[in-house]
């Protein structure tokens, strides 16, 4: 790349969205329904040339460009936010968006003494847009937060999303460098900040944070990753390789621990990181996703560390939890040593019906794949999947296993960006000397993938310092979207342009009164011919962020399917021979078909 090429991509503050092409207007979303209700997508589109993905976000009206407060101190939080969250906080069926936003960082500093000043509303704070598609059938968002009434102005790292009271609406917790805060959803389209009452407040540096329901009671519990014990009194001097002044690493400090929060009801918490045994292991939390990981139809937590082995938290099922990590073979790479972890997801990329995981790291290691045996044992499949060399010169962050295409095999997104100078950058005077571009990897369905990240559009070759990417249907088209958040620079939406061109089907999964997602559900599709495909609905995973709730399954060309089962937490199992393909239905817990397992 030249010098000329490298400046044009650059990260910088108020780079201008890519424009990009029209696409074909969505149609109205499913109403709140039991399982045959849904709405329909618009036809598939023989394939043909063209981008894999479009970015849209300031076409649509996202215009959120992040602020991280760097003022030349080399504070080691400025580098690390931000996420965000896609979730439907107004109940009209389609993907709203919610982006933390950073702080100007230093004693006494102000927003004058910045690198980067900041771009949009003064001070800088967290943005909620309302997706308009359900009215206008077409996708846009408009800036509600100042009608929304959130006032968020800490130093933003993520946020998860869940209805924590039970009300039937969504509700956000929001992980900072500094105090979290606590969203609860109205209902009437307003948030109110019910950080102290709700017995869930953390003052450490949070980044990452899950809802699950661990002890199976139907309330959704919260889990926190902790960082280090980074201030802004001690922010400790580390050089670069050429001598000059850099970002320390996290074994300069000390880590914290994790938190676990349970539901008491009605939105309040108690603190039970003790009683749970979480307190005993912890080193550098940043990326979290929950799963039932070793088939004993109960909820496992896997932590993604910076530097320090990662942790595989199995639950006991008696509010307990103990990290198997070393001895299930994920805590290390395949040859025993420590990484630094960031984003992480778990999905079934083999097919055999367990979920494996994927974990994001720093460039000159590699991403790492964990291979499932199915009883929550893992292998290092990195190398013979194909996934070592691609990624060994990249520091990953935002993740997810997507079916980007709809064939049926899960592929994989990884958003990158570095957290040290990278000199080449530096020499020619870059002011943001971390970016780099965003990869893809195809599943081809033998257990390898391949690199498609050429094919994929200008999207994926705009160099950035990426962080968070929420994942889900933003336009109700029925294939995967990524809405990736950049350190110190604009949000982007990459609008899916080919995975609707597939079959597909798609379930949101829900309580028995049709009010509440049900986190950590597997869903089967059984399929007429060819084995069944497995997912798990869930929101937390990835980076900092939260994920579409709903289930979305490519079909590759069957137009249609002989069942839906679903292996609710706690083993309950159900199967529905209704669901339409090329829509969404809500399968609501109890209205299908029980089914007996041996």
């Amino acid at each position: 790349m030249s010098d000329r090429e490298a400046a044009a991509v650059a990260l910088v503050v108020g780079l201008v969205a890519l424009g990009a092409c029209a696409e074909p207007a969505p149609t109205a979303p499913p109403s709140d329904v039991d399982a045959t209700a849904g709405g329909t997508a618009p036809a598939s589109e023989s394939a043909g040339p063209g981008p894999l993905f479009l970015e849209r976000a300031r076409e649509v009206g996202i215009d959120f460009v992040h602020f991280n407060g760097m003022s030349g101190e080399f504070f080691i939080a400025e580098v690390l936010g931000p996420g965000g969250a896609l979730f439907d906080y107004d109940n009209d069926g389609d993907l709203d968006v919610y982006i933390v936003q950073g702080a100007m960082l230093g004693r006494d500093k102000d927003l004058r003494e910045a690198t980067f000043p900041p771009v949009g509303p003064l001070p800088p704070r967290d943005r909620l847009y309302r997706n308009q598609l359900r009215e206008t059938g077409e996708l846009r968002f408009v800036d509600v937060t100042d009608e929304a009434g959130i006032v968020s102005t800490g130093y933003g790292m993520g946020v998860a999303a869940g209805d924590f009271d039970a009300d039937g609406f969504v509700d956000l917790y929001v992980t900072n460098f500094g105090p979290n805060l606590f969203l609860r959803n109205e209902g009437d389209g307003t948030f109110t900040d019910i950080t102290d009452r709700s017995g869930a407040a953390d003052d450490r540096w949070s980044t990452s944070a899950a809802s699950l329901d661990y002890d199976g009671d139907g309330r959704l519990d919260l889990f926190v990753c902790n960082y280090v014990d980074f201030t802004l009194a001690d922010p400790r001097a580390c050089y670069s390789a050429t001598s000059a002044r850099d970002y320390c690493g996290p074994l300069s400090y000390q880590p914290y621990p994790n938190r676990l929060f349970r539901n008491l009801g009605a939105g309040t918490f108690e603190d039970v990181t003790a009683s749970s045994q979480i307190a005993r292991a912890y080193g550098g939390g940043l990326g979290v996703v929950c799963s039932d990981l070793d088939g004993d139809d109960r909820i496992d937590i896997y932590v993604a560390n910076d530097k320090h082995p990662n942790l595989y938290w199995v639950n006991l099922g008696d509010g307990t939890f103990r990290d198997e990590a070393l001895l299930a073979g994920c805590a290390l790479d395949g040859d025993g040593r420590t990484e630094g972890s960031m984003g992480v997801d778990a999905g079934d990329f083999d097919g055999d019906g367990d979920a494996d995981l994927f974990v994001t790291n720093l460039s000159d290691e590699t991403a790492t794949l964990y291979r499932n045996d199915g009883a929550g044992s893992f292998d290092d499949a990195t190398v013979e999947a194909g996934l070592a060399a691609p990624s060994t010169t990249f520091t990953g962050f935002g993740t997810a296993w997507v079916d980007y295409d709809n064939d049926g095999w899960l592929d994989v997104i990884v958003v990158n960006g570095e957290i040290k100078t990278i000199e080449a950058l530096a020499a020619r005077g870059d002011p943001y000397p971390l970016h780099q571009t965003k990869q893809i990897y195809r599943n081809r369905g033998d257990g390898r993938f391949e690199e498609i990240t050429a094919e994929a559009g200008d999207a994926f070759r705009l160099s950035e310092v990426g962080r968070g990417a929420a994942f889900g249907d933003i336009d109700n088209d029925g294939d995967t979207d990524v809405l990736v958040l950049n350190n110190n620079g604009p949000a982007r939406l990459l609008v899916n342009q080919v995975g609707s061109r597939n079959s597909w089907v798609g379930v949101r999964m829900m309580d028995r009164d049709g009010r509440l997602d049900v986190p950590n559900t597997r869903v089967e599709i059984v399929r007429r011919d060819g084995p069944s495909l497995w997912r798990e609905a869930r929101t937390a995973a990835s980076y900092l962020s939260a994920n579409d709730p709903r289930v979305l399954v490519g079909l590759g060309g069957d137009s249609a399917i002989r069942s839906v089962r679903a292996r609710w937490p706690g083993g309950e199992v159900e199967e529905w021979s209704n669901v339409p393909v090329g829509r969404y239905t809500i399968l609501r817990r109890g209205t299908g078909r029980p089914v007996s397992e041996p």
